[in-house]
């Protein structure tokens, strides 16, 4: 998500003590940091048979698979990676939830219990080792069996029913009832149901802040600043990073979807500091005009002014060059394992060659060269890839297409549904798609933040397929909405409320034998507010809920 201030495994052993006694220009990258790699089949492949299957162990598939098991059916939980939590436990400490009082449930028990941690009522802002435990404790309370390092590979059906997921390692898990939980939607389009990926134009559903957006006056360049490899020569070529592709005209829809960057945690702390990596394959040439807008009198590409716990700070995009690696990411939604991987380690080496950059090249003040080396990689977070967070932030995919779409209108409240399983409150937020040239200056494309509105309520009928496509299937990640209604939702404490809805109308189906679409909402409503869920918006606003302008 923006900040208008910026926030801010492979065993690493003896070796992770050398690296950090190095002086601040470290020479030498961090431990291996991977998407994907092939793995070899399991010795003893298993067949999981359960109640629920859930696909992905972002906050959305945790908190669906608690919620089964406390409704007293079992609960399998399958992970790409070998971490659980998703961006929550992977960098993204400053959690983004528009206004608190929307947030119930699991959801909010997690926080309450990273609270207990820090001697607090409840916490909104952490470290990711805590939220991981805090995760890790959540699911063996409730007794859910995890699988860590399951890629998904196949999906049989039976008619509209998945009858069974099997993975590359060629564990199986079968189940009356299924989530797809996961960042990109996988489970879902392997199921075949309708899905979209990028931004719809403004016509499809009578938007006005969908498709191509230029004119928001945020993260963009504030001066000019020359977009050419020699300056003013528009025949040497343009820099890197910048696209030469038409980009589209205004409301138009495309392809493209907002940009992804590693959610990094930084500290200041000289005992707890390791020095920024070079990456292999650096490029100095990809910063070229960052160092033109700096040389133009603007430093902003690393606004540290939002701390969490122990001298660590969550570092995010902001301004016109930073951590986003704009534009580079357009393939990830629909593409195997292998692409997604190249784009992984596109990120890294864009993201570890900022910061060496800022850090060592002399085109960079050193006046801001000794102020990013102030900072560093926290030692005791991430371990296993030296302090770089595991997940790569996924903040938009593939998004299904369900018999209920939810819209800019239902963000501002225009249309309201009456099967509400959930509420969002955030800003209707989307990071840049693409950088461009116009009137021969360099300028990015794709930034909303259009906000002001209160908690507004999600369809039931958003997290469920068509009937017809898949009867058993719930997405409450990847759910049904456009491109910008899903950058309001798209927040980690509303995953993890729909998850807990779709596990509660996931037992109800099982127990009375029905397609998903056809659980009664009235008995489902009742079990979600008797289970803590904020389903209401009262109209009170309470300034200790709203979270902190920035």
């Amino acid at each position: 998500m923006h900040r208008r201030l910026a926030r801010v495994g492979l065993g690493l052993c003896a070796a992770l003590h050398a690296f950090a006694a190095r002086p601040a220009a470290q020479t030498v990258a961090p431990p291996a940091l991977r998407y994907y790699a092939p793995l070899p089949p399991a010795a003893n492949p298993k067949v999981i048979e359960t109640d629920l299957c859930v696909y992905g162990a972002t906050p959305g598939g945790i908190g669906a698979a608690v919620q089964m098991r406390r409704l007293g059916k079992r609960a399998a939980l399958l992970e790409f990676g070998r971490h659980l939590g998703g961006m929550t436990a992977s960098g993204l400490g400053r959690t983004d939830f528009g206004n608190k009082a929307a947030i119930g449930g699991i959801a909010r028990e997690f926080y309450r219990r990273l609270g207990r941690h820090y001697g607090e009522e409840e916490s909104f802002y952490f470290e990711p080792k805590v939220a991981e435990q805090a995760f890790q404790d959540m699911v063996r309370e409730a007794g859910v069996e995890v699988l860590l390092e399951q890629r998904l590979q196949s999906v049989r059906k039976d008619g509209n029913r998945i009858v069974e997921i099997v993975m590359e390692s060629g564990h199986s898990c079968r189940a009356p009832m299924f989530v797809d939980a996961s960042y990109e939607g996988d489970l879902m389009a392997k199921a075949k149901v309708s899905y979209h990926v990028g931004r719809e134009g403004n016509a499809t559903y009578d938007e006005t802040l969908n498709g191509v957006f230029f004119g928001h006056p945020s993260h963009n360049f504030k001066v000019f600043v020359d977009p050419y490899v020699v300056e003013g020569d528009a025949k040497s070529g343009l820099l890197k990073g910048i696209s030469a592709d038409p980009p589209g005209r205004q409301g138009d829809g495309d392809h493209r979807v907002q940009a992804y960057n590693f959610r990094l945690l930084l500290t200041n702390v000289p005992e707890n500091r390791l020095p920024f990596p070079k990456p292999n394959g650096y490029d100095p040439d990809r910063y070229t005009l960052l160092a033109r807008y700096i040389k133009a009198g603007i430093w902003d590409a690393m606004n540290l002014n939002w701390p969490l716990k122990n001298g660590k700070t969550d570092l995010n995009n902001f301004g016109g060059f930073s951590t986003d690696n704009i534009g580079r990411n357009h393939e990830w939604p629909d593409g195997d394992y292998a692409t997604r991987e190249r784009i992984f380690q596109d990120h890294v080496t864009y993201q570890q060659g900022l910061l060496w950059f800022l850090s060592n090249d002399e085109r960079v003040p050193e006046k801001v060269r000794q102020e990013v080396r102030t900072w560093g990689l926290p030692k005791d977070e991430f371990p296993e890839t030296g302090g770089w967070p595991h997940q790569l932030y996924i903040r938009e995919a593939r998004r299904m297409i369900g018999d209920l779409v939810m819209t800019e209108h239902h963000c501002v409240r225009r249309r309201l549904e009456p099967d509400v399983v959930g509420l969002a409150a955030y800003t209707m937020d989307s990071h840049n798609c693409q950088r461009v040239v116009r009137a021969g200056r360099v300028m990015n494309e794709g930034n909303v933040e259009v906000g002001g509105f209160p908690p507004y309520p999600i369809s039931y009928r958003a997290i469920v397929p068509r009937e017809s496509e898949c009867a058993n299937l719930f997405v409450p990640v990847g759910l049904s909405s456009s491109h910008i209604a899903y950058g309001s939702i798209r927040m980690e404490p509303v995953f993890m409320v729909l998850g807990q809805s779709a596990a509660t109308a996931a037992a109800m189906a099982i127990d009375e034998r029905l397609p998903v679409q056809r659980v009664s909402y009235p008995k489902l409503r009742a079990r979600l507010l008797a289970d803590g869920q904020a389903l209401e918006w009262i109209g009170t606003v309470r300034k200790e809920d709203l979270e902190q302008p920035r």
